[in-house]
């Protein structure tokens, strides 16, 4: 499939915003909240904010919701910047285009709070959507980058734990070694728009130790993947965490995990955050629904 022309244009305007451009986690924070500031919620959608004890929350309804699963969407962010907020943008069109009450958690960031936090704040989440009458097989766990891994993690030590696990997880450029192995970082170091891995190296030391890097629940490239429910990931062709994702399927297959990967030619690392800007999110959003019809 070729590339749009707003592709085109908006791979070049994020290599101008993120790539020639060194900034402090507070920096990211604030360029993340202008970004988020410009957005305006389309009537169709519902938008319910509340917390759950420490941990503030969004429920994203659509008008056009028929599906009986629930989605747990776990945002991006390098464990150290985003938000509720920031993620609207790339959850409310998923949402429509799933059709589908998305709820949004908004967990605690490192350094302030260092791992385990996050990951604490995501499986109160899910713990909560069971209190709520939710079934498991009616909830998918999903994520982006640093969320794409957070997602994983959940799911691993929910399964650790004896609990119900989720129906499935999708994962978008799932950053998913923190310890930064992958041929990719390399190879797709020039082709990458966003990502710098001297900036991952920095972001990871935020969350955990160095030696707690290879963890399972912090890089779930380590991870055994028995019992693990079926799993989307989607990534693009030109992003430094493309290893991430093929190590991941690779890892997941060969414990029996049903796995479908995606390899989307010509995307960088989490193009669906765009939202409506690019049509190859809207694309993305239906691969998803696809994946969910086929569970």
């Amino acid at each position: 499939m070729r590339l749009s022309l707003r592709a085109h244009f908006w791979r070049f305007v994020l290599r101008k915003l993120f790539k020639t451009r060194q900034l402090t986690i507070e920096q990211h924070r604030a360029q993340g909240a202008r970004m988020a500031a410009a957005l305006r919620l389309p009537p169709a959608v519902k938008l319910d904010r509340c917390t759950l004890g420490r941990l503030p929350v969004a429920w994203i309804r659509p008008e056009s919701s028929s599906r009986q699963k629930a989605m747990l969407y776990l945002h991006g962010g390098g464990y150290v910047t985003g938000g509720i907020d920031s993620h609207l943008v790339l959850c409310v069109p998923l949402a429509q285009t799933l059709r589908m009450n998305l709820l949004l958690p908004e967990y605690r960031l490192a350094p302030e709070h260092p791992f385990p936090a996050a990951l604490e704040d995501a499986l109160l989440a899910y713990g909560w959507l069971l209190e709520q009458g939710h079934a498991p097989e009616n909830i998918l766990i999903a994520g982006d980058s640093a969320g794409g891994g957070l997602s994983l993690a959940t799911v691993l030590a929910l399964r650790e734990r004896g609990h119900p696990l989720p129906a499935a997880v999708i994962c978008l450029s799932p950053w998913a070694d923190l310890t930064h192995g992958g041929p990719s970082h390399r190879s797709k170091a020039r082709a990458e728009v966003v990502l710098k891995t001297h900036t991952l190296q920095e972001w990871a030391l935020a969350y955990t130790r160095p030696e707690n890097l290879s963890n399972p629940l912090v890089s779930p490239v380590y991870a055994d993947f028995h019992g693990f429910p079926p799993l989307l990931i989607q990534v693009g062709s030109e992003e430094i965490l493309l290893d991430d994702a093929l190590t991941l399927a690779e890892k997941a297959r060969a414990a029996g995990v049903e796995v479908t990967l995606q390899v989307w030619e010509g995307l960088w690392h989490v193009w669906p955050a765009l939202g409506d800007l690019l049509p190859e999110s809207g694309q993305a959003f239906d691969a998803m629904g696809r994946f969910i019809d086929s569970l």
